[in-house]
């Protein structure tokens, strides 16, 4: 068994009007510090293989086909043996 954990977040030239919404409603708490928000989405799943190369090949198929949307989207993923 092989765990991914992925990292779906808007490219840098996307408008985030959510981080945006984030930032402001930090400073009207006196989070003043705070100069940028991006929000984003965090995915885990839980692959039935020990093969980590297939695994890879896996969830990188699915981060282009449905995780993430390729046009304004970008993701990352790192995969977790688990512990013996």
């Amino acid at each position: 068994m092989i765990s991914a954990k992925i990292h779906v977040t808007l490219k840098p030239t996307v408008n985030d009007p959510e981080g945006i919404t984030v930032q402001n409603g930090l400073h009207s708490l006196g989070f003043d510090m705070v100069s940028n928000v991006r929000f984003g989405k965090y995915i885990e799943i839980n692959l039935s293989t020990s093969d980590v190369d297939e695994a890879s090949k896996q969830v990188e198929e699915m981060c282009k086909k449905l995780l993430a949307n390729p046009i304004i989207e970008q993701y990352s993923f790192e995969l977790n043996l688990p512990s013996s």
